[in-house]
């Protein structure tokens, strides 16, 4: 028995979606905070069970009979995600699992200047102290965060952003494919992974530029003061704490802190990864 956990999240879902072509599904089982949610899953034969990491007494039930258990870290921000997925992770053992899989991040560090890093850095440290065998994917950095940029600079013409450096930007199906072969493959990842990321490293001025390329239209990398974005940005309605993560992962970027490509994602694939330009033609094509 393979669990998942977040199996009705962004990168939950593609992952058990990609596991069934791997596996039967009566040896699946999603642990999701709202079963209604899976019920396409569950209509597969994927045994779909509740499970919160804010409430771990669900987590015994929801992870009874592993085998595997792939912890999908909580989309929580602050300290409260490194005791989420700790929780997760706790309960992995008690359920006996014999290996622990947790999707973390390249840039996993105690002094990161991203707040995530500093999460992952801290769950991986409890993950590593466990008896159990573990895997912490150390997943390049999501690609699909441009969805939440791109938009306005098609529109306007201008990333009007916080001065940035460059980024590991790998694509989700990639990732999502690394994740389903450590769960079907055994040994092929162990302890602490290499940087699971694509080759290239771009700066918000090298996505202008492939931007405009796709578009036929000049894109501006506009650099603007952190404070000035935060307030403006605040102004809009994003929440104050929102804006100050957000520009924490601006800090760790310009402190070259994202800056790390390592072969080992592409070897695990045996091809090259996702280009960022094709995943950015993707996003352009959604836009209205």
């Amino acid at each position: 028995m393979i669990i998942v956990t977040g199996a009705t999240g962004r990168l939950g879902a593609k992952i058990v979606e990609k596991l069934l072509d791997h596996v039967p599904a009566d040896t699946v089982g999603a642990s999701v905070r709202d079963p209604g949610k899976a019920a396409a899953l569950a209509a597969r034969g994927v045994r779909v069970r509740a499970g919160d990491f804010t409430d771990p007494s669900t987590l015994d039930h929801a992870f009874a009979g592993a085998d595997q258990v792939l912890v999908v870290s909580a989309s929580i921000r602050g300290p409260q995600a490194a005791g989420a997925n700790v929780a997760a992770i706790d309960a992995a053992v008690r359920a006996g699992a014999s290996r622990v899989h947790y999707t973390s991040h390249q840039a996993a560090s105690p002094d990161s200047l991203f707040d995530l890093g500093r999460q992952h850095a801290s769950t991986e440290r409890h993950l590593a102290a466990q008896d159990v065998a573990y895997t912490s994917l150390r997943h390049g950095f999501y690609t699909s965060t441009l969805e939440h940029y791109v938009p306005a600079a098609v529109q306007t013409g201008e990333f009007r952003l916080p001065q940035d450096g460059p980024f590991s930007w790998t694509a989700h199906a990639d990732l999502v494919e690394a994740d389903v072969l450590s769960l079907t493959r055994p040994g092929v990842l162990d302890g602490l992974t290499p940087p699971l990321t694509a080759p290239d490293l771009l700066d918000f001025a090298d996505v202008a530029r492939v931007l405009g390329e796709i578009t036929g239209r000049e894109i501006k990398r506009v650099v603007v003061d952190d404070e000035e974005w935060k307030e403006t940005v605040v102004a809009q309605g994003m929440p104050a704490a929102a804006a100050e993560f957000t520009l924490g992962m601006f800090r760790a970027a310009r402190a070259g802190q994202f800056a790390v490509t390592d072969p080992a994602l592409e070897n695990l694939l045996g091809r090259p990864a996702i280009p960022v330009r094709a995943v950015l033609e993707d996003i352009v094509r959604l836009q209205p």
